[in-house]
């Protein structure tokens, strides 16, 4: 992936007329429809405003209206700061960091922190071919308790990695069959060429009949290789995640992690990108794509 550095953005945005001029064409590059003159205009900017206007009847809109930034009183070359920054590694920023780098309150750097996470959730429709890994994984504290499966007081997180390609994770509320093979069948098709990677978890015992290729290793045997069987690729997803987790966020809820998760998958699936995930992100402005 092309980095897109420091010296990248303050050349492309040094203020918040560039950051609002990007916004505006990005959102609409064949034109502005003008909802009074019924038809597609000339807008500019009215200076005083954080607008443009119609060239023929004046009319306002707002390019901010309906995204991320809407109604937010902070600069928008901040916010688009802010999503530089989450931009830039592989487990990210924390709230914290942005409040030290945006000079601004806990409370709005959140808001910004949430805001930018939104944008990098994981499509619901979302398919995977060919090779697939699937594993579930533990994420919480260090409290007293068995370790592994079972452990108590830690979120289930269920996960499937393409090898070579992408990913998609999800907070499960147990690992049983019917809980875990329902999200497979959503998100990997039956189709020739798909096998299924998996451990020895009992729950995964029927994909054959479901009509999946499927094999297994045996981790409770030491077995961590069997062939062209293994689930690496996915236990270095998790192990990826939970340093970040740890390092960076140091805690998250179970309310607030899948958010969370999908910040780290959205990393993961666009990590071989031409385009430096700082401009793919930047295109993606929130509820009204």
């Amino acid at each position: 992936m092309r980095k897109f550095t420091l010296n990248d953005f303050n050349v492309k945005f040094p203020d918040d007329a560039t950051c609002l001029g990007f916004l505006f064409h990005a959102r609409w590059p064949n034109g502005v429809f003008c909802e009074t003159c019924q038809r597609v205009t000339k807008h500019f900017r009215i200076r005083s405003k954080k607008v443009y206007g119609c060239a023929f009847c004046g009319h306002e809109m707002s390019p901010t209206a309906g995204t991320i930034y809407d109604h937010s009183s902070t600069p928008l070359r901040s916010w688009f700061y802010a999503i530089f920054l989450m931009a830039q590694t592989r487990t990210g920023v924390s709230a914290k960091q942005l409040q030290r780098e945006l000079g601004v309150t806990y409370k709005t750097a959140w808001r910004i922190f949430s805001k930018v996470r939104e944008l990098m959730a994981q499509s619901t429709e979302q398919s995977l071919f060919g090779a697939i890994e699937v594993d579930e994984t533990y994420i919480g504290g260090k409290r007293p308790g068995k370790p592994g499966r079972g452990a108590a007081n830690k979120t289930i997180v269920f996960g499937m990695v393409e090898r070579g390609g992408k990913a998609y994770t999800q907070v499960t509320p147990d690992v049983r069959a019917k809980t875990l093979l329902p999200i497979i069948q959503e998100h990997i098709p039956t189709v020739p060429g798909t096998i299924i990677y998996t451990d020895e978890l009992r729950s995964y015992g029927r994909l054959g009949k479901l009509g999946y290729a499927h094999e297994t290793i045996q981790h409770a045997a030491k077995q961590y290789v069997n062939g062209a069987a293994h689930v690496n690729n996915v236990e270095s997803l998790w192990s990826n995640i939970k340093r970040g987790l740890d390092g960076v966020n140091h805690s998250v809820s179970p309310q607030h992690l899948q958010s969370y998760l999908d910040s780290y998958v959205f990393r993961y699936n666009h990590r071989d990108d031409d385009t430096p995930l700082f401009l793919t992100l930047i295109n993606r402005w929130g509820p009204c794509e």
